[in-house]
């Protein structure tokens, strides 16, 4: 079963309720047996997926261009591009299972504001130039800075969203920290008085 649809659903995504509709009834449906999501998740796919990701909607800048990298089952690329139109969305993911369901659902959803990108982080050949790049799920974060932070401009962002164990993941990351030119690092928590569990992002400006 398909988790209910929250009510705080109609606050955080507006007029675009109607795309994050479809875009969860889809992944509920599907999710499982396309190897997307554990069997566990449609009956937690709301609260625990997709509004967990929409809430970091307003860190982006309007007009930016940002990386989602793994962006997997589009948690939180396809959602964030569905409530923020107005921003450049790259889903980087090296699985072509996972690209192809990208690609439906950038097409089944009209998200002419979605670029698919069939690769791993560290494939990524267009050097520095993101304004940001966010990631959901992917690694600790002494292995995703490498993954992340090259893609992105002097003066840029990182916009990861973590776990309770972010605060712990930025001191076990001190060296790669540094060796990225990371600054301003810190752990912002999103969505609190919005949704019933609030998101925490590391947050970073890329200075060198």
């Amino acid at each position: 079963m398909i988790e209910t649809e929250p009510t705080e659903a109609s606050a955080v995504f507006g007029e675009n309720l109607e795309r994050a509709r479809r875009f969860t009834a889809a992944l509920g449906e599907h999710g499982e047996e396309r190897g997307l999501i554990g069997p566990l998740e449609p009956a937690r796919l709301w609260s625990r997926h997709i509004l967990n990701s929409a809430v970091a909607a307003p860190l982006f800048a309007s007009g930016a261009r940002v990386g989602d990298v793994g962006s997997g089952a589009g948690l939180p690329g396809i959602v964030l591009a569905i409530t923020r139109p107005d921003v450049q969305w790259v889903l980087i993911e090296p699985m072509e299972r996972r690209v192809t369901w990208l690609q439906e659902q950038k097409d089944a959803l009209g998200l002419d504001n979605v670029e698919i990108v069939r690769a791993r982080g560290e494939e990524w050949t267009e050097g520095a130039v993101l304004d940001a790049v966010t990631a959901r799920a992917v690694s600790a974060l002494k292995t995703l800075i490498p993954l992340t932070a090259p893609l992105v401009r002097v003066g840029g962002e990182l916009v990861l969203l973590k776990g309770a164990n972010a605060a712990n993941e930025i001191d076990a990351a001190a060296k790669q920290i540094r060796k990225y030119g990371l600054d301003d690092i810190r752990v912002e928590v999103v969505g609190d008085g919005v949704i019933a569990e609030p998101t925490r992002v590391v947050r970073a400006t890329r200075t060198r």
